[in-house]
């Protein structure tokens, strides 16, 4: 199973690179199912443009969280600190065979209603 997530334009870059190896969430999905990631690239890019497995999920503290994942996080820690700010969970998807698409995608060329997720969404 897949889910669509959203992703600013400057962290796609970074998963497609391989500098980024872990996507950060505050919450996550909870059918156990899911195995695959597509990506959106929110605006200005508005597009699918990829897709990568999902090797794990870890689910810690923050601080636990960057501890573990930091020298591949893609982020820098202040925004790391705070996009995690006033949570005691966080969530980091450790990115597996990223696929970038030769030719993005635009959703509503699949379905006109679509609508961006804000996090996440189940996709067939």
């Amino acid at each position: 199973m897949r889910v669509l997530l959203s992703i600013k334009p400057e962290f796609v870059e970074k998963i497609f690179s391989g500098e980024k190896k872990f996507e950060y969430r505050k919450a996550i999905f909870t059918n156990k199912d899911v195995n695959k990631i597509v990506v959106y690239a929110t605006m200005p890019v508005g597009r699918i443009v990829g897709e990568f497995l999902i090797e794990d999920i870890l689910t810690s503290s923050p601080k636990a969280i960057w501890n573990k994942t930091k020298e591949f996080s893609g982020v820098q820690y202040d925004f790391f600190k705070s996009y995690f700010d006033g949570r005691d969970k966080a969530y980091a998807i450790k990115i597996g065979s990223p696929i970038l698409y030769a030719e993005p995608i635009d959703p509503k060329d699949m379905n006109a209603q679509f609508v961006t997720p804000q996090s996440f969404m189940y996709w067939d």
